[in-house]
């Protein structure tokens, strides 16, 4: 349970990053998503105790961030996107020295790590030099330690940037296989659809819509992406392509006329937004 109460931050003279947040995030898996500078990053580190915000406060399963930040500290993960390995190491060595560093005896320890890394598919690589695998690779150690933490809520903030897509799918299934609560962060709209319970766009430092995926594409039920480099009657151009929004029994007729035809996904949240188009 997380509960997040008129939090703010602001650096210096410079823009506010989070702004007024009042939220209740309570689901399994549940992300953030928001287009870059929306303030995503920022509210995760705050919630973590990484960073002190700037008024309001967040309470993690019962401890107060500001009050209680060791409290908090027990019961979380954070597995930041700039996170890397030691190199020399071996993810079994890393994990391993993690739990240590949690208070985990040498046995239990040992013990956790070689589990978690076998669940998340890195048994054979194990014992190699982190500097030696691969993106994918990488990122499911840091999953792994995670698992083995069985911590209470588990923070990743862009776990996949930067893989492939099967590295992606491979991380994905790590990460379902967590037992704590997970709030997230991605850019991912694919990530955001296939891994969460429920979504919070943030834009400009404040929440503006929440709810299952299903709950926020409701608007689009029976519609159509179309994009087109020639103008369309009610069309806007976005990102250098013509953008309308049509029913789906329309679909053939702008394919016959050259233009493409998109599912409805998460991205078009922030595409409705800059064509300024209501549902």
């Amino acid at each position: 349970m997380i509960e997040i109460k008129n939090i703010m931050k602001k650096y210096g003279n410079g823009p506010i990053a989070v702004n007024d947040v009042t939220e209740t995030m309570s689901k399994r898996v549940t992300t953030l998503i928001g287009r870059n500078g929306a303030g995503k990053t920022t509210l995760l580190r705050m919630l973590s105790t990484q960073l002190m915000p700037t008024s309001g406060t967040a309470v993690i399963n019962g401890h107060d961030i500001i009050k209680e930040p060791h409290k908090v500290r027990n019961s979380i993960v954070s597995i930041p996107q700039e996170a890397s390995p030691i190199g020399i190491l071996t993810p079994y060595e890393q994990v391993r020295m993690y739990l240590i560093g949690r208070r985990f005896s040498l046995s239990d320890a040992s013990l956790a790590a070689r589990q978690a890394l076998e669940t998340v598919g890195l048994e054979s690589s194990m014992h190699s030099p982190s500097d030696t695998l691969s993106g994918g690779m990488k990122r499911k150690m840091f999953v792994a330690i995670a698992l083995a933490s069985n911590a209470e809520i588990v923070f990743l903030d862009e776990p996949t940037t930067g893989l492939d897509p099967l590295s992606r799918l491979e991380v994905w299934s790590a990460i379902k296989k967590l037992d704590g609560n997970i709030l997230l962060t991605t850019h991912y709209m694919e990530e955001a659809e296939n891994l969460s319970d429920e979504v919070f766009l943030q834009d400009a430092g404040k929440i503006i819509e929440s709810g299952t995926v299903k709950k926020l594409l409701k608007r689009f039920s029976g519609k159509i992406r179309v994009e087109s480099q020639s103008p369309l009657d009610g069309s806007t151009m976005l990102g250098g392509m013509h953008i309308l929004y049509d029913i789906v029994e329309n679909a053939e007729k702008h394919v016959k006329n050259g233009a493409n035809v998109k599912k409805i996904t998460l991205d078009d949240l922030f595409i409705m937004r800059g064509v300024d188009l209501e549902y």
